[in-house]
């Protein structure tokens, strides 16, 4: 067993020219008939890396991780692990395990049999059989449930045993196909960390496939968004999130509040944008190097939106007056639908740090002012 420490925000091998990667996918493309699941998508992948595909039904994430299992034959390109080219090695040869979303346990075997059962497939002595089993149950907290079976186990307890199943093989990589979907929200995300801690102790790549963000920005290293059969943004969950390359990865990921606009001014330290969306000028502090006039959109994530009653001393520019149309309590945060000027809605969260009384809240069909700092927005040109 690897003994280490994995901090996602620190282990950054992409970031070395010189870094070799464990996983390597080169154009590789798959076509059904006529129809093109994944179009050309090149992807390196590091060892000890979670590394997330994520992005909506039908956009080729799924079909990416059956090729990488060996499920399904690229139409060209090539897959490679640690070196060797997969193309000629069938799936039960490869050094790679997938857990499915269903979990797919025997119910008539116990859970330390569904953990044992591929490693009595490959015929090891018994005394190895028991001991990885016991390892793994133990990393996995499910020793005191050894002899039970699967009907008598929670939810998040067969996730568990499923992956235990699955990583007791020692396999060089392991792939996730929406490996927490069948969760309810709390226990989802109490398994993502769990997930995350079983990773760290073992050091085994995970490449997990998702749709869900939240899932994605708390369990990867690196998030791969896909749409329409390609990667179209590659990124650490802090790059995909506050730095969208494109309005589509800008408007997946999270809420976001979208202007279109005409550029009237890039500079290396700012841009301002003229938005009839917006009602006004947007100011950003800092350079897009695009063609003075052309059509842009400045993406303000809801959070970062400030909400107040009485107008700031200047309103000529990243500041738009409103009425509140929609509001919605959530517990640690109240959600803004607000109808500015123009007639567009624009969407404010923000946290409930304090016990506001009742005159203190904003409330339905009053008039605000919308304000943000001028390194909020993110311009994108396509």
């Amino acid at each position: 067993m690897v003994e280490r420490r994995y901090d996602k925000n620190k282990f950054e091998p992409w970031r070395d020219p010189a870094a070799k990667p464990y996983v390597s996918i080169d154009r590789v493309t798959k076509k059904f008939g006529d129809f093109v699941a994944v179009n050309n998508v090149s992807l390196k992948i590091y060892q000890g890396e979670i590394f997330c595909l994520l992005g909506g039904s039908g956009c080729g994430k799924s079909t990416l991780l059956r090729m990488l299992a060996g499920f399904e034959a690229p139409s060209g390109g090539s897959i490679c692990l640690d070196g060797q080219d997969l193309a000629d090695t069938p799936p039960y040869e490869r050094p790679i395990n997938m857990m499915f979303q269903s979990y797919a346990l025997f119910p008539h075997m116990s859970v330390e049999k569904n953990i044992a059962f591929g490693l009595k497939q490959e015929k090891l002595p018994r005394g190895e059989i028991a001991s990885r089993v016991e390892e793994i149950l133990g990393i996995v907290r499910l020793t005191e449930f050894a002899r039970r079976m699967p009907h008598q186990l929670s939810g998040g307890q067969r996730q568990r045993v499923a992956l235990a199943r699955a990583l007791v093989k020692r396999p060089k990589l392991l792939l996730l196909d929406e490996p927490l979907g069948a969760l309810d929200r709390k226990l989802r995300e109490h398994t993502q960390f769990e997930l995350i801690n079983i990773q760290e102790q073992l050091g085994v790549t995970f490449i997990v496939v998702t749709h869900d963000q939240e899932e994605a920005m708390t369990l990867a290293s690196r998030i791969g968004v896909m749409n329409r059969g390609e990667i179209v943004q590659i990124g650490t969950p802090t790059e995909i999130y506050e730095f969208p390359t494109s309005k589509f990865v800008a408007d997946f990921i999270g809420s976001v509040n979208m202007f279109e606009g005409r550029l009237v001014e890039d500079l290396p330290d700012r841009v301002r944008i003229q938005s009839d969306e917006l009602g006004g000028v947007i100011h950003v502090d800092h350079g897009i190097s695009a063609a003075p006039g052309a059509v842009v959109w400045a993406a303000i994530r809801p959070e970062k939106i400030d909400i107040r009653r009485t107008p700031p001393g200047s309103m000529a520019e990243n500041c738009v007056r409103g009425v509140v149309k929609e509001i919605a309590y959530m517990g640690d945060m109240s959600v803004y639908l607000v109808k500015i000027d123009s007639g567009k809605t624009v969407r404010v969260t923000l946290p409930n740090i304090e016990r506001l009384s009742d005159d203190e809240r904003i409330v339905w069909d009053e008039t605000v002012y919308l304000t943000w700092h001028p390194g909020s927005p993110v311009v994108v040109t396509q």
